[in-house]
């Protein structure tokens, strides 16, 4: 069976999306490999085994076009509100809290907030589907 274990995203700075990432999720940098013309910075935390692997193509001065294709990535938490607040006292502009209800019954409460280059991350309560 496969195991998902990393989502990789291209960002243009790499002091500043680490401290994005840390601030934002507590993710530390587990391993930083060099190559080249590129490195790739892997992020993790102890909720899970799951790493966010940032690619920084070296030389690289404008920002990546994220194109139509890229939707988000996902994350879950215990206390949403909470979060949302914590965020907020950081700097970080998280958006609105959304509740969404299917059939009446809660079915996501969320909010997004966006990366130093432009990548949406969803932050959802942990709930039904959302663990």
């Amino acid at each position: 069976m496969a195991k998902m274990i990393h989502a990789m995203i291209r960002v243009l700075d790499e002091a500043r999306s680490v401290e994005f990432y840390n601030k934002a999720f507590g993710l530390d940098v587990a391993d930083r490999i060099t190559f080249p013309t590129f490195t790739l910075i892997y992020l993790s935390n102890i909720e899970t085994g799951f790493e966010l692997e940032l690619t920084v193509n070296q030389g690289r001065s404008e920002p990546y076009a994220l194109g139509e294709a890229y939707g988000h990535l996902a994350v879950s938490v215990e206390e949403l509100r909470e979060e949302h607040a914590r965020m907020a006292a950081l700097g970080l502009n998280p958006g609105n809290i959304v509740e969404l209800n299917r059939d009446g019954k809660l079915f996501a409460l969320l909010f997004f907030v966006t990366d130093p280059d432009g990548y949406k991350i969803e932050i959802l309560q942990r709930h039904g589907r959302f663990q």
